[in-house]
């Protein structure tokens, strides 16, 4: 695997497979952990960094998953391979923004990331399609376990594990999901939704994480604490309550906009339809916001002729890391909006006669 490699294809954790894919895009489980003797990233020389960067790299690359991964040195990395791995959700903005002697180690089907001198010494993720929260939590736990039979954690035994973020200390587990929630937005219940999740003590993200919007509609729903609640614990809460919840509101939005608001419903989605099949420039947020409705409208029935397997691959390879990279050269915004509604014009008028 190749980081250019990878920029032609739609991540394994964006496929629609999982249970409630409809709704529920991908569930991830990270880890935060720091190797003990170290000073934690802020307060590294680059020496240290680069002492970190080998021992963990030694470490994971001799686990279960190291042999079908890949190490990518961020810190030599071009901008755009690093905005493409961001785009895939392999590697966060902190990690490309940083300074010094940082990396990744990446799985081939993209399942698994390790994160080197981020926040963090390691942060590590794994990521799959659908709620398979229990299935991500299986994998992380047995390369973590691995990773600690080599190298010695910082830990103590009140706290638990000890990171550089005080909202991380403890498990040190972050558990979200990607959720695509149209119709609630559609229905004007989404500010009652976010305020719920509060209530939840569950943060809520935008489609790239922390800081960012819900563009396209999609949204990362995630644990607030991780101190003083066992990993399994934070799971099964999402897994088996808090996240089925909100899945029951977005179904019910879903059948509210079918029996009482199609007109409004079938506007949202021919208008994107229409968009789409013909515009010749198209920016990446209108993209995302028209291909989200064109979504809700395969997802519903209203279009026979588009499969979500295409959709997903639009709203992947159409951002502006894809874009340029598959181009091969850097393109200007309005030479990507151009690309941009070619290639999602091309795409979804190929079978039409």
């Amino acid at each position: 695997m190749s980081i250019d490699d990878i920029a032609t294809k739609v991540s394994k954790w964006f496929q629609d497979s999982g249970q409630s894919c409809e709704i529920i895009i991908s569930s991830r489980i990270r880890l935060a952990r720091n190797l003990s003797n170290h000073l934690f990233t802020t307060h590294c020389s680059n020496r240290e960094k680069e002492i970190i960067v080998s021992k963990l790299r030694e470490a994971i690359l001799k686990t279960s998953i190291g042999s079908i991964s890949e190490y990518v040195d961020i810190s030599s990395a071009s901008q755009l391979q690093k905005e493409l791995l961001i785009e895939r959700h392999l590697i966060s903005t902190h990690l490309c923004k940083g300074q010094g002697p940082r990396a990744a180690i990446i799985s081939k089907d993209e399942v698994f990331t390790a994160m080197l001198n981020e926040e963090d010494h390691l942060r590590m993720q794994a990521i799959l399609p659908g709620l398979q929260l229990k299935e991500c939590w299986e994998l992380i736990n047995r390369i973590d376990t691995e990773i600690e039979k080599q190298v010695s954690f910082a830990f103590d035994q009140h706290l638990g594990y000890l990171t550089a973020c005080p909202t991380n200390v403890g498990t040190g587990i972050r558990v979200s999901l990607m959720l695509h929630l149209p119709a609630l937005k559609m229905t004007n219940q989404i500010e009652k939704l976010l305020n719920a999740t509060k209530e939840m003590k569950l943060a809520v993200r935008g489609l790239f994480g922390e800081g960012t919007d819900a563009l396209g509609d999609f949204f990362q729903i995630s644990n607030q604490i991780t101190l003083g609640i066992k990993e399994e614990q934070i799971i099964e809460k999402l897994a088996e309550n808090l996240i089925p919840k909100i899945v029951e509101y977005e179904l019910v939005a879903r059948d509210h906009l079918l029996k009482h608001q199609n007109n409004l419903l079938e506007d949202k989605v021919y208008r994107a339809k229409g968009i789409l099949e013909n515009a010749r420039l198209i920016s990446s947020k209108e993209a995302l916001f028209l291909l989200s409705n064109l979504r809700l409208g395969i997802n519903l029935g209203k279009i026979k002729d588009v499969a979500i397997s295409t959709i997903n691959e639009l709203f992947m390879l159409t951002q502006p890391a894809h874009l340029q990279k598959n181009a091969g050269m850097s393109l200007s915004p309005s030479e990507r909006d151009e690309l941009r509604a070619k290639i999602i014009r091309n795409k979804l008028n190929m079978r039409k006669p």
